[in-house]
């Protein structure tokens, strides 16, 4: 199997897209990144988490914060971010893959 022909492996730049934004509700600060007007991706904290209302709520009522979708609080903060020019809706650059698929070869009944 070759490596990338002898290259070395692309940066994967979609993690240049991540910008701190913090809820307008609450103050929970997190990274966000739009890769396309629907598509958000959120990293929490476990901070991040503690401070959230909604969340906060949730786990009130013994919800635990995996199964919680999301914070619609969080979203609307992030959408004001993007109209604000603070976060940029950047779609994912295209990352080399670390090899070369090497197709298996036919073989043929004698």
């Amino acid at each position: 199997m070759s490596v990338n022909g002898g290259r070395p492996a692309a940066r994967d730049e979609r993690r240049a897209a991540f910008c701190p934004v913090e809820c307008g509700r609450c103050g929970a600060g997190v990274l966000a990144a739009k890769f396309s007007p629907r598509h958000t991706s959120v990293q929490w904290s476990a901070e991040a988490v503690r401070a959230c209302s909604e969340f906060s709520a949730l786990a009130s009522l013994g919800r635990p914060s995996a199964l919680v979708e999301g914070c619609g609080s969080l979203r609307d903060s992030i959408d004001a971010a993007v109209l604000a020019g603070r976060l940029e809706v950047s779609p994912p650059f295209e990352a080399t893959p670390p090899f070369e698929v090497i197709p298996p070869f036919e073989v043929t009944p004698p």
